[in-house]
């Protein structure tokens, strides 16, 4: 629990609003994206998947410090997997909302400020692309080709998502909430 006492209790209800806000988002736009994602054959998740990985990196961006998107992506797996909703993924739920975390902290490494949109589109694409590989090969064991799409998809639902975050992260900073 050491590692946990570098965050001020202020940064930890940062961090568990936005991994609620993650995991609320998620059930209100994966049917939507469905819509677009079913005609194509892509999976919906690579391409909604930016819409739920810009609250870790508004996460990142608001608490400023090593080890934010570890804990967004460990308190949504642990939600998930206590209250029984492992969807088609079952345990790989665990790796699924980790290893974006994982890997968006450590790209977050390379940028001095990371408020800026360069570092929200960034991390938002490699969180998204983290959780898209995972679940292609792991979950769906996708052929190259669908794997591709499926990366395609999640770069794009990326660079969105993360325009989206720097685009509340600013507003937010307007309205001296943070």
């Amino acid at each position: 629990m050491r590692f946990l006492r570098r965050f001020s209790a202020q940064d930890l209800l940062y961090i568990a609003i936005l991994a609620a806000l993650g995991l609320a988002i998620k059930p209100i736009v994966t049917p939507l994206i469905h819509l677009i994602s079913a005609p194509l054959m892509i999976p919906g998740g690579s391409l909604a998947g930016g819409f739920y990985m810009m609250w870790l990196v508004l996460a990142i961006a608001l608490v400023n410090k090593p080890g934010t998107a570890i804990l967004v992506g460990l308190t949504q797996a642990i939600v998930m997997i206590s209250l029984g909703y492992f969807g088609s993924h079952g345990a790989v739920s665990l790796i699924s909302y980790t290893m974006p975390g994982i890997l968006a902290e450590f790209a977050a490494f390379f940028f001095r400020d990371k408020s800026t949109l360069a570092a929200h589109v960034v991390l938002c694409t490699v969180a998204n692309c983290t959780g898209a590989i995972i679940v292609t090969v792991l979950v769906m064991r996708l052929a190259a080709i669908p794997l591709i799409m499926s990366l395609v998809a999640a770069v794009i639902s990326g660079i969105i998502g993360g325009i989206m975050s720097h685009y509340v992260f600013k507003r937010l900073k307007a309205y001296r909430v943070i």
